[in-house]
């Protein structure tokens, strides 16, 4: 006999349409006991290898445990896919690699920790395993979590048992289910949306975090780490129901079952009006709804958003969130249960490409989702509430948290914390937490936030900063304070061309071109990524560098400033060394024909493409007296420009900027002495 909600699964293409067919089936729904998912009990459904693969793990236990204990420098193909649910991925550093010999492999390990929240214990130990085990340097990421890059494969286990030691985790930080639950990172203490919006990033963790015994028996022999008690309401929410059909009775994944999902998930939660975490981009976001008392009273509800795709694959694409539902704060629980059961159960586990919750909203519609999220959710859907437009928020400077104390947001260009002759970053912050113990937030941004400074300690953590050259945000330059990276070459293996490690001279390129059609202080926002998985969100930002071969880009134009709107496809394949021909163009039609206060994003959508591309084809570029008059000529001998020549190359940087930085530190020497 087919179960119930096989029955819809399996028929779903032919229900639709027939009304009093769908509530017989509503019904039926209603009245179902306790069953499995039908990714596990129906033998019509195709899987993909990598369904086989989990479904053969154990829990996610092999064949990870086993393979740890091989003298290897890296594991299987089977091995590395397990690993990423413990938050690792394999990587391999390809400015190391020797003709005929073993690939440099190392390991990037991601922390988990809802809402951006680093204890100071935590950041002083990530600090420190940089050092012993990774590359002497820490990334922040663009889900307000920290990469540790370069840990050999030897060491893994030492590593991510420190972190669980220390306040942390990795566990679910990759892999197929729920992702780091973002939140604002704004530790006002005197608005409380603002302290729910935290509070709760942590709960909806809580319930979607894996359940398996496996992350504590591979990487602490068993060991339990002492975590923070779970909310009783989400302990409940995890409790099987006989009329329940999105927590399973058996197995030790109350949520995700044998198969975990078809593949990762995002979530945030927020407040009214503020976009610090790009909600739109999220599979689901919660935003957060008070009463005139400051009491919470529910959440607004949007999913399906999402921005990875392939290129030349048309039917992969980027995807804004839809507005969903209101639910009461009693009742949220069960709806995120809901929305992750509906995506875990009628995602797509055969082809991963189309395997995001964003294709299921994109092939069903809003409708049809809500009336499938209503069977599982056991009630009906309220209206979305009216909401304030969203704005783009840095939280950069000091602010008033709202409690006598301040917190102050710190800039990290393209998230790298590491120290360069120029830049002592991550010697500031360990002086900073070792002197004040200070708690941070990091930022979807890839920045960061201390908080809970008294105002006495203000002035000397100003003065650290001043000595390390960390530079106040009422200096920070606009692109680089506005613009994000993915790390991509050499380690990511996914990566086409450069991203983080260009990204620094492409922002000094396009300010010269600013400067040259007269927009020296123009703001734009600017996000480039080495493929087009979108890992630093491009495709939400209002010039985006999608790489597309070896040092050439997709251009994408015409987002909002505030992430409310996509970016669409200006140009493909862009030569890096075209882009002054590229942008000249376009920021002088900008200056000419924009209206006032208008950005470069919603100046590209109003005015279209074929517009842009008619003024660029017509446009002749203003002679200049010299093409590189604002470069001065400074002789090297031939030993030093060899040496030069090689570093620039082994660090994927140009030359004229590892020279500057040299000279700016033998100058800084003399003066000081």
């Amino acid at each position: 006999m087919i179960k119930s909600k096989e029955l819809i699964h399996l028929n779903s293409d032919r229900i639709t349409g027939d009304s009093q067919l769908y509530r017989l089936c509503s019904l039926i729904c209603r009245l179902r006991p306790m069953v499995t998912t039908p990714i596990q009990s129906s033998a019509s459904v195709k899987r993909s290898k990598a369904e086989a693969l989990k479904e053969r793990s154990h829990a996610l236990r092999e064949p990870v445990a086993t393979e740890i204990l091989q003298d290897t420098t890296h594991f299987s193909e089977d091995g590395l896919q397990i690993l990423k649910f413990h938050g690792s991925y394999q990587q391999d550093n390809r400015d190391n690699r020797v003709k005929g010999q073993e690939k440099d492999y190392q390991f990037m390990l991601r922390t988990r920790n809802p809402g951006g929240f680093i204890s100071s214990q935590l950041y002083l130990t990530l600090d420190r395993l940089a050092e012993e085990y990774g590359n002497q340097t820490l990334r922040a990421t663009t889900r307000q979590g920290f990469q540790l890059h370069g840990v050999l494969k030897q060491n893994l286990k030492t590593v991510i048992a420190e972190i669980v030691r220390n306040m942390g985790s990795t566990l679910g930080a990759c892999g197929d289910l729920n992702r780091n639950v973002m939140a604002p990172p704004a530790p006002y203490k005197n608005r409380p949306e603002y302290v729910y919006a935290q509070e709760y990033a942590n709960h909806i963790a809580d319930l979607l975090t894996p359940h398996t015994g496996a992350y504590y028996e591979i990487w602490l022999d068993g060991e339990k780490a002492v975590t923070s008690e779970v909310n009783p309401a989400v302990v409940a929410a995890l409790q099987p129901k006989d009329d329940d059909d999105t927590v399973f009775a058996e197995g030790e994944e109350p949520i995700y079952g044998t198969h975990y999902m078809p593949r990762k998930f995002k979530c945030c939660v927020t407040v009214p009006g503020d976009n610090s975490v790009d909600l739109y981009s999220q599979d689901v976001s919660l935003v957060v709804i008070i009463n005139d008392q400051g009491d919470l009273e529910g959440f607004n509800v949007l999913a399906g958003g999402g921005m990875g795709r392939t290129h030349n694959k048309e039917e992969t694409f980027a995807r804004l969130a839809d507005p969903i539902c209101y639910v009461d704060k009693d009742d949220v629980y069960d709806l995120v249960k809901a929305i992750v059961a509906t995506q875990r159960d009628y995602g797509d586990r055969f082809n991963r490409r189309h395997a995001r919750m964003k294709y299921l909203l994109h092939d069903w519609g809003v409708e049809r989702f809500s009336q499938t999220l209503e069977q599982y959710f056991g009630k009906s859907l309220q209206p979305f509430k009216p909401l304030p437009e969203f704005e783009y928020k840095d939280y950069l400077g000091w602010h008033d948290q709202g409690d006598g104390k301040l917190f102050l947001g710190i800039s990290i260009e393209n998230g790298r914390v590491h120290d360069t002759p120029t830049l002592q970053l991550r010697t500031a912050l360990r002086d900073i937490e070792q002197r004040f113990a200070l708690p941070m937030l990091l930022t979807a941004n890839h920045n960061l936030v201390l908080y809970d400074i008294d105002l006495a300690a203000k002035s000397e953590i100003d003065q650290v900063l001043q000595r390390c050259g960390v530079v106040p945000v009422e200096n920070l330059d606009p692109l680089t304070r506005y613009s994000m990276a993915c790390p991509a070459l050499p380690t990511c293996g996914l990566a086409i061309t450069e991203s983080e490690r260009v990204l620094p001279s492409i922002n000094d390129r396009i300010q010269a071109v600013l400067n040259r059609v007269g927009l020296p202080n123009e703001k734009i926002v600017i996000r480039m990524t080495g493929c087009p998985n979108g890992c630093a969100r491009p495709y939400l930002a209002e010039l985006g560098f999608v790489g597309q071969a070896s040092e050439a880009y997709q251009i994408w134009l015409g987002a909002s400033p505030h992430q409310t709107r996509l970016s669409e496809p200006y140009m493909d394949r862009m030569a890096i060394a075209d882009l002054e021909k590229t942008l000249e163009p376009l920021f002088t039609q900008f200056k000419q024909q924009r209206q006032t206060g208008e950005s470069f994003g919603d100046f590209c959508h109003r005015v279209g493409f074929e517009a842009l591309r008619q003024f660029s084809a017509a446009y002749k570029a203003k002679p200049s007296r010299s093409p590189n008059r604002s470069r001065y000529r400074i002789g090297v001998g031939d030993q030093i420009y060899a040496q030069l020549k090689t570093a620039a190359e082994q660090q994927g940087r140009p030359m004229t900027e590892l020279a500057t930085e040299a000279i700016a530190a033998y100058l800084k020497t003399v003066s000081d002495s």
